[in-house]
């Protein structure tokens, strides 16, 4: 059964080329003009992975509310932007709201096709069952390998595909420091330093919000991020 891909895009032109692209690619795709119309649908069937837009036609910032209703209705949904967009506080904007990725239209058709693929390998990895160790256990965080959750203080933390890799990444030897390369290679994906970056504020964030004494997570400035063991 092939993945559905649901492209939000308020240009036809763009839409169909990038529907026709991901279609020979093997994926059904699901096009949608505004984001009344995308939300309409996935409150029936969720896609296996979104591309949004941020303008869209009259809604300037449609593609930003559409990314924190899905949010809402899957936490581990994939969600990646594909915008002319490209300032930081654009992207900074969709990771905050729980986006996965943040392109700009620059990109080739190729490369996204690429990540769309790593994103998909990671989905399928997270349901093999595992061979080795299916819980991973720092302190007070619990990585469950099966169910793809995390807990903290036994209280469920929800993360994105991605948060979950960079936190397993970094939990799993405490300590060591995990650079952008590293980061990317581990957690499947392909970004640059800013989104590293605000990928590690809002993981940051998501623990503060349950212990606001959290401080596991360092920047190694420099060098990149690690997880530090301490008694809690």
């Amino acid at each position: 059964m092939s993945r559905t891909i649901a492209i939000v895009e308020d240009e036809p032109a763009i839409r169909q080329n990038y529907a026709e692209a991901l279609t020979r690619q093997g994926y059904a795709v699901d096009q949608y003009a505004d984001r009344q119309s995308a939300l309409s649908a996935f409150g029936k069937r969720l896609p296996d992975l979104a591309l949004l837009d941020i303008g869209l036609k009259n809604d300037v910032d449609g593609g930003f509310e559409l990314c924190r209703n899905l949010r809402a209705l899957s936490p581990n949904l994939p969600i990646i932007f594909l915008t002319a967009r490209d300032s930081d506080l654009d992207t900074i904007s969709g990771l905050r709201l729980g986006a996965d990725d943040y392109l700009t239209k620059d990109i080739s058709i190729p490369n996204l096709c690429a990540r769309i693929s790593a994103f998909f390998r990671r989905l399928d990895l997270s349901k093999q069952p595992q061979q080795a160790e299916e819980l991973i256990q720092r302190g007070p965080l619990t990585l469950d390998m099966n169910r793809f959750a995390v807990r903290w203080h036994d209280q469920l933390l929800e993360l994105t595909l991605t948060e979950f890799w960079i936190v397993h990444t970094l939990s799993l030897h405490p300590g060591h420091v995990k650079n952008r390369d590293q980061l990317m290679k581990d957690a499947r994906i392909v970004v640059d330093d800013a989104t590293i970056t605000s990928h590690i504020k809002r993981i940051r964030n998501k623990f503060l919000k349950l212990d606001p004494g959290f401080d596991h997570i360092d920047t190694v400035y420099g060098m990149g991020y690690r997880w530090v063991e301490k008694n809690n």
